[in-house]
């Protein structure tokens, strides 16, 4: 897999925002707080998903951000050393994702005016890189144009595990953009199959990009105390007094996901345009999800970061991820072993969303 692209051609005012925070709880033990999914090489490509990321926008941009938590700058920043320092904004509590980008927004008019951004999860798997950029240069355009924007993806089935953008009527100055009548929270998969089967609707993958001045302007009518406070903080973010602001202002922010915040008030108002993307997309959301994306040996096992032996009997299916101790599967169709420092997981691939619920 690869992300890059043979040269670069930068937008000029594009700036990329790579959210990293999460725990992928779905992924435990794999994924921990003191080890998020962002900062594994889940996939085995001797690249972590936040490095894929980083590659996967640079041809597009002379400027990242990445804004994640404070536990986990100094990974960060070893993991993606191209990056300068002024690049990497610090969260000191998490504050879900309107409080990160409006952030991102604010530090980046502060320092330079009015910008386009586009924020990229830093989680996510997009193998083919270049399609993904013709995508978000076509997300740029229609942003110009004053609309908040967001990456739909082509679903390849009815899942409840994502939300739903329903598309529609083309964009006369915007082409290869469509105006957003509407966002789905999860449905149940009956639902989904029948948006399915109606048409007009992608997966919400929460890729957006917009002008800094339009988000925050929505952001000031929506959600005045958030958006004053992030001001206040990208006003001092340069400065010595960057501690003290930060550590008086952000535990006043209010915790909010940006589909709440802004997409979908801001959609009821004919605000936001959708670009649909051709491009495969992934979350790696659960270990399922993450077989998919595996090579399965000769006997139809998957295994990944582990050299001792796998025999499965009679367990058709089997994951096996980690570990340093022979394992056995025996009867079980579709089983999931994962053995980490921290603990053992034993489930089934159809369980595997369960995951989350663990408490140990």
């Amino acid at each position: 897999m690869t992300s890059l692209d043979n040269g670069r051609n930068p937008i000029d005012d594009f700036v990329a925002v790579v959210p990293a925070g999460g725990v992928g709880s779905r992924l435990w033990p794999l994924s921990q707080p003191h080890r998020p999914k962002f900062l594994i090489d889940l996939l085995g490509t001797g690249r972590t998903l936040i490095q894929e990321t980083v590659a996967r926008l640079a041809p597009l941009t002379e400027s990242t951000l990445v804004v994640t938590g404070v536990r986990h700058a100094d990974a960060v920043a070893q993991q993606v050393p191209s990056l300068p320092a002024s690049a990497l904004l610090t969260e000191p509590s998490p504050r879900d994702s309107m409080a990160a980008i409006a952030l991102a927004a604010a530090v980046i008019e502060q320092r330079h005016g009015e910008r386009i951004m586009g924020s990229f999860a830093a989680d996510h798997v997009i193998p083919d890189g270049e399609e993904f950029r013709t995508t978000v240069r076509t997300a740029v355009e229609a942003a110009r144009t004053g609309k908040v924007v967001t990456l739909g993806i082509a679903p390849t089935g009815p899942s409840s595990a994502f939300g739903y953008i329903k598309a529609g009527q083309a964009l006369a100055d915007a082409p290869g953009a469509f105006a957003v009548e509407a966002f789905t929270e999860k449905p149940d998969e009956a639902t989904a199959a029948r948006m399915l089967t109606a048409g007009g609707y992608t997966w919400n993958a929460g890729m957006f990009v917009v002008s800094t001045s339009v988000l925050l302007g929505h952001l000031a009518r929506l959600q005045p105390t958030l958006e004053a406070g992030v001001r206040e903080i990208a006003a001092a973010w340069d400065s010595a007094d960057r501690d003290t602001v930060v550590e008086r202002v952000w535990p006043t922010l209010t915790k909010i996901a940006i589909d709440h915040a802004i997409a979908e008030p801001v959609a009821a108002a004919g605000g936001v345009a959708t670009v649909p993307g051709s491009f495969a997309w992934h979350d790696v959301g659960d270990f399922d999800s993450l077989a998919q994306l595996l090579t399965a040996d000769a006997s139809g096992t998957i295994t990944m970061g582990r050299d001792a032996a796998v025999d499965a009997v009679a367990a058709d299916g089997a994951v096996v991820i980690g570990g340093t101790k022979p394992v056995a599967v025996v009867g079980i169709d579709d089983a999931v072993v994962v053995e980490t420092e921290e603990a053992i997981l034993v489930t089934t691939r159809a369980q595997a969303q369960k995951v989350k619920d663990v408490s140990l």
